[in-house]
């Protein structure tokens, strides 16, 4: 097919690109639908279940049939929509659903088929045989679900997320929404309008009725400049308002980059997150089609569409086409199809007493059947009794208009049907803060929707109180519709209604017939409206027909309520780019830097970055460093950056009120200058989080937490202070971020703390195990130091602020490096604190109590706390299962942590399960694998030898049940 005369592509500029391999050729300003068009194709993919072939059925984003593959390789992207794809140089497209070429599908054996496919069939049919849904039906699903492919390949560009205000959302650029834009950018109000087609104009882009006797271009090229020139007004092109959120917050995708071959240095897609005080919807409406047998066949598309290819693009589907309409605008395609020189077969329309608005022919029918199975050749025109066949390339088909409501039903506003209008219109329970204008609110006519637009415009600015004029608008048409519903022309053959998930008539029928005829149970028994246009083509038409059927109104049959997104959202721009390191925030220590220059690995703690450990050359796998560190601490002096672990500075007259209430043990008796380990409990009585709580005064107090409960445990604590008991005079304030802490531990720490202390006596008796001070170090440098061990060594804990902490994890290394000072990190940490037998993260997993960690003792009966009095249960109080350490028999075995525990020789199932290990690692200290766990009377069975199973990698160990404290059990090191 050749080039119509016309339109409003730039043929200056002409565009390569491949669909299926073959090379074709566009214009600026085409999309790939109307360059495959202009190029003759109408064949451009298949249907999801009987893999039918479909091709372009509308000119919008409403598109069920033309779905493509762009791009190649990386950058390869399913499912999109040939009509909203900007042509550009170099594009290459690929038609999807397929197995073979597009015009041999080896699934189209499905249609052949289809007399088993029928609604419903799937709930049917997968559920006997049992056994064969697992070895048949499963895996033949998973192979046939889904549309299109993916590369599997990381997504090479770049994404980003904003946050835009403003006084007015305007959605939609077409006659409503330009008026309303123009009607409150000229007051000064900040104003967004947002279209999701790469120029501002709608429908009017589709029209060829003048604006003041003028092509409607001219009025737009006119206003396009004016906005260009008010600063208060951000207009934007190629963005998709796809979701309404509560209190005035819409979620709109920009394409930025998506009409480019490759992105560059741009961003592709910009999610944003637009907060408006009120909001205009103006996103027109919706063409319906009216099923017949076989009107699926390509080139049998919405009669609009056909309106839009011709007067936009400048192409036509077919150089002989023929117009199904119930209403007056299926002329207005005729007329204008005429007008650029397209033969018009004839207009097919069963309304009684209508007369052709041209020189085309007329026949009072309707369209009973097509032939053309990869393309139409000629339709069935059924009228005064008798049918004939009528030769024709194409067929528009006009039932009707819907109003794009879905926007408004996002905060489960219902629409309400009009009658008059015969579709539905926005309900009254909409979002606050938002009005419909144009054809969306059913003022289908230009004139209707310009004055709408520019009449919500200034009521919604009037509740801002800001005066707005409404201005001069150009004189437009204002014909009606005059429609006369025909839902669908009865038949034998199938009609179809949904195209992409192939539902026809009979479908509809037979879940009326299967008594599945509320709407909702309608949709899932039939896949009706779930394909990616969710119904925008097919739902009314669907209700219509289920109405029908049950003889009642199509208000009485009811709606499903549309949800974001209004149309597909990638996944990629949804996460607003944050994808690989960027995933999520990361926090780096103080010492983060200077970790990097020493090689450290580095691995995810929750949100933060912590060196995992630090090789050094000739050690060639990570245990030989980890067993290296380990033994270097052990043996004279680690460092470790432990500022993860939260501090929350309490302060006030009741803070040692407020701890004794948090903490299971006793808080308000701690003595100044002295450091306490705590235990908190859920409110059920279960372990939640442990950690230190260190009083520095009278009034204050340092709590750390762990790591990972930092934030909860902080919450936790705010709630309790100005909820629980609002009455104790006490302050919270997190710190976290304000302190660098480093452990100092080994044998020669105090030595090494000795030599950058100013003046401050470290010895055993001075400053003793749990002893907290403030002081200053390396020349007045203020810091916090705190005798504890996590590790079992002689140990300190000293925090500067949180600037310095890289400086003193290098001074610390410099002036200790006759001493053996090393650094360590996470792996070594969770060895040393394993061998000692202290309980982290894999022990306070949320189902081990007080009990279960061996300290029961903790949980003070002398005072009430949160948790205690639940602690005190007799299935927590007794419990059973308890901490112990496990070492394998044959010190060749592993430790596995996760394995169950069974004792020896008994059945292995989850009746016999005794318990499992929590935690497991290779002890360099005792040369072989050890473990934590829970095992049922545990400490009753100490020398016992069990079997660890670890049923998902096929191993069973003999484990030795020995005490949890494997290096120095009497605590002696601490405290020398």
């Amino acid at each position: 097919m050749t080039r119509l005369t016309g339109g409003l592509i730039d043929r200056s500029q002409t565009l390569r690109f491949t669909f299926d391999g073959q090379g074709f050729a566009g214009h600026s300003g085409d999309t790939l639908a109307s360059a495959l068009l202009a190029n003759g194709v109408r064949l451009m993919g298949r249907s999801f279940k009987y893999h039918r072939p479909r091709g372009v059925f509308a000119a919008g984003s409403e598109e069920p049939n033309a779905l493509v593959e762009l791009r190649a390789g990386a950058r390869q992207e399913p499912n999109s929509r040939a009509t909203v794809v900007e042509l550009f140089e170099g594009l290459e497209a690929r038609s999807q659903n397929r197995v073979g070429s597009l015009r041999r599908d080896l699934l189209a054996v499905n249609d052949l088929m289809s007399p088993f496919f029928a609604a419903g069939f799937y709930y049917k049919t997968f559920m006997w045989p049992r056994a064969f849904w697992e070895r048949f039906y499963e895996p033949a699903i998973r192979r046939a679900a889904g549309l299109g492919s993916l590369s599997k390949e990381p997504d090479p560009d770049a994404y980003d997320a904003g946050f835009l205000h403003c006084d007015l959302l305007v959605i939609g650029g077409g006659p409503a929404g330009l008026a309303a834009a123009l009607t409150a950018a000229r007051t000064g109000a900040r104003v967004i309008l947002a279209d999701e087609d790469f120029r501002l104009g709608g429908r009017l882009l589709a029209e060829s009725a003048p604006l003041d006797d003028a092509p409607a271009t001219d009025w737009i090229a006119g206003l396009e400049a004016e906005f260009a020139s008010l600063p208060n007004l951000r207009v934007m092109r190629r963005t998709t308002v796809w979701g309404t959120f509560d209190h005035g917050i819409y979620g709109a995708v920009e394409r930025v980059a998506d009409h480019l071959a490759t992105p560059g240095r741009r961003v592709r897609q910009t999610l944003w997150r637009i907060t408006a005080r009120r909001t205009i919807l103006a996103a027109g409406a919706t063409e319906r089609h009216i099923p017949f047998q076989n009107n699926d066949r390509p080139g049998i598309m919405l009669a609009g569409a056909m309106r839009t290819y011709a007067n936009r693009y400048a192409v036509s589907p077919a150089p002989r086409v023929a117009i199904f309409t119930n209403n007056d605008d299926g002329h207005r395609s005729a007329l204008d199809l005429a007008a650029r020189g397209v033969e018009i077969a004839a207009v097919i329309d069963p309304r009684e007493g209508v007369r052709a608005q041209g020189d085309y022919p007329l026949i009072t029918g309707v369209v009973g059947n097509a032939k053309g199975r990869l393309g139409l050749t000629r339709i069935e025109v059924v009228a005064n009794g008798g049918s004939r066949w009528i030769d024709c390339g194409a067929l528009g088909v006009s039932g009707g208009w819907n109003p794009n409501v879905h926007l408004a039903s996002h905060h489960r506003g219902r629409p309400a049907w009009d009658e008059a209008r015969h579709g539905f219109l926005p309900g009254t329970d909409g979002p606050a803060g938002m009005r419909v204008a144009g054809a969306a609110s059913g003022q289908g006519s230009t004139a209707q929707a310009l004055a709408s637009g520019a009449q919500a415009a200034q009521e919604a600015l009037a509740d801002l109180e800001i005066s707005a004029t409404l201005p001069d608008l150009p004189q437009a048409e204002d014909a009606g519709l005059n429609l006369h519903p025909l839902w669908h022309v009865p038949g034998k053959g199938r009609a179809w209604v949904d195209f992409q998930n192939d539902v026809t008539v009979k479908d509809i029928a037979l879940a009326h017939q299967e008594n599945m005829r509320p709407v909702e149970h309608l949709k899932r028994w039939t896949t009706l409206g779930m394909a990616t246009d969710q119904g925008k083509t097919a739902n009314v038409t669907a209700l219509a027909v289920m109405a029908e059927l049950t003889g009642r109104t199509i208000p009485q049959t009811g709606t499903t309520i549309f949800r974001p997104p209004y149309t597909p959202v990638a996944l990629s721009v949804l996460g607003g780019g944050d994808t690989g390191a960027h995933f999520r925030p990361r926090r780096l220590t103080p010492t983060h830097h200077w970790a990097t220059a020493q090689g450290a690995v580095f691995t995810e703690v929750g949100q933060w970055m912590r060196a995992q450990y630090f090789p050094r050359p000739g050690e060639s796998h990570w245990r030989q460093t980890v067993d290296r560190e380990v033994l270097a601490t052990r043996k004279g002096v680690g460092l470790c950056d432990v500022t993860t672990l939260g501090k929350v500075d309490v302060q006030g007259a009741d803070a040692g009120e407020f701890l004794d209430r948090l903490y299971c043990n006793a808080m308000k008796s701690l003595k100044v200058g002295m450091v306490r380990y705590g235990l908190m409990l859920r409110e059920d009585g279960h372990a939640w989080d442990d950690g230190t709580c260190a009083r520095l005064g009278e009034t204050h107090y340092v709590v750390t937490t762990t790591t990972a409960q930092a934030g909860p445990v902080y919450r936790h604590m705010e709630f309790a202070r100005q909820c629980l008991w609002p009455e104790l005079d006490v302050q919270l304030i997190s710190t976290t971020d304000a302190w660098a802490q480093l452990s100092v531990a080994g044998p020669n720490a105090r030595r090494l703390l000795e030599r950058i202390v100013d003046s401050f006596d470290l010895s055993n008796e001075a400053f003793p195990f749990m002893a907290c001070a403030g002081l200053t170090i390396c020349g007045g440098l203020r810091a916090r130091l705190f005798r504890i061990s996590f590790s079992g060594e002689l140990a300190y804990e000293i925090a500067v602020p949180a600037r310095h902490g890289n400086a003193l994890m290098a001074r610390l290394l410099e002036a200790g490096a006759d001493l053996g000072a090393t650094p360590y990190g996470t792996e070594a940490l969770g060895v040393l604190r394993i061998e000692k037998g202290h309980a982290a993260g894999n022990e306070l997993n949320g189902q081990t109590t007080a009990q279960m960690l061996g300290m029961g003792r903790m949980v003070s009966t002398k005072k009430d706390s949160i948790g205690a009095v639940m602690s005190r249960r007799e299935g927590l109080a007794v419990d059973r299962r308890v901490l112990v350490g496990l070492q394998p028999v044959d010190p060749a075995d592993p430790v596995v942590a996760g394995a169950h525990l069974f004792a020896e020789g008994a059945p292995q199932g989850t009746g016999t399960d005794q318990g499992w290990i929590s935690s497991a690692c290779f002890s360099p200290h005792l040369g072989h694998a050890i473990g934590l766990g829970f095992l049922e009377n545990g400490s009753e069975r100490m020398g016992e030898v069990i079997v660890a199973a670890n049923p998902l990698q096929g191993q069973s160990m003999r484990l030795r049940v020995v005490s949890p404290h494997f290096v120095d059990p009497e605590g002696g090191r601490v405290r020398d």
